[in-house]
């Protein structure tokens, strides 16, 4: 579904990423790991469109994306839930569901949407009139993946989701991310807490200083040596 083949990306004279190459299939939940500026994000944002790579290529469902706008990927079936939420917080959980709605126009399908975003997180429900901005980081987190689905993807980039939330918020959203995949759509999943990663994805790949140093089907990368002693303490 998505092949990303030799991506190098510059942040002015630092070389963030170095030839970075992997594949992500139709229906898998796929992670990125890695310590912090291994080059996680700059993947992600890559891939989305908000960054543009001095070389290299991108496909999603074999059409290139590479330098495309990143609404325009959008359009094509991709959206990513950014890395610390980035809701719109003077808005309503209502408004912002919409905005993840905003390059549709099938209405009787926009309103089925808001009622599966609405069944998948009952709370976002109880608070649709509620702003945005003072609603709790578990709660925004469940808002941003709302926000995502609202736009049908075919595949989901998810960025650090478990950042600054409570563990047993963590796995409330772990489990969401493993239902929205078994309903079809493919993830792409970027993430600091490895371990909870690995238990849920179907394969991984290693980053480090913007190069894959490892892959694998993730259950045998949990048992890895070197990435339990770097990555699972």
């Amino acid at each position: 579904m998505l092949k990303v083949e030799n991506l190098n990306v510059y942040y002015g004279a630092i070389h963030a990423l170095k030839g970075l190459s992997f594949e992500v299939n139709k229906g898998e939940i796929v992670t990125l790991i890695g310590a912090n500026g291994a080059g996680k994000t700059t993947t992600l944002h890559t891939v989305s469109g908000l960054l543009k790579p001095t070389e290299g290529s991108i496909s999603l469902l074999d059409k290139t994306i590479t330098g495309v706008e990143a609404h325009k990927i959008l359009g094509m079936g991709m959206a990513q839930v950014p890395e610390g939420r980035r809701v719109f917080a003077k808005m309503t959980v209502q408004e912002n569901l919409e905005m993840g709605a905003f390059l549709r126009t099938d209405k009787a399908e926009i309103e089925e949407s808001y009622e599966n975003i609405y069944k998948k997180f009952p709370r976002l429900k109880e608070r649709r009139k509620q702003l945005a901005g003072t609603m709790s980081g578990g709660e925004q987190q469940m808002l941003a993946m709302g926000r995502a689905l609202m736009s049908k993807p075919d595949i989901l980039l998810m960025d650090e989701p478990s950042m600054g939330l409570a563990p047993i918020l963590v796995k409330e959203i772990f489990d969401t991310i493993v239902e929205v995949n078994k309903q079809g759509v493919t993830v792409l999943l970027v993430e600091q807490n490895a371990h909870m990663a690995l238990s849920i994805a179907d394969r991984a790949y290693v980053l480090e200083t913007g190069k894959i140093v490892l892959e694998g089907n993730a259950k045998e990368l949990l048992n890895h040596e070197d990435v339990k002693k770097a990555y699972l303490g």
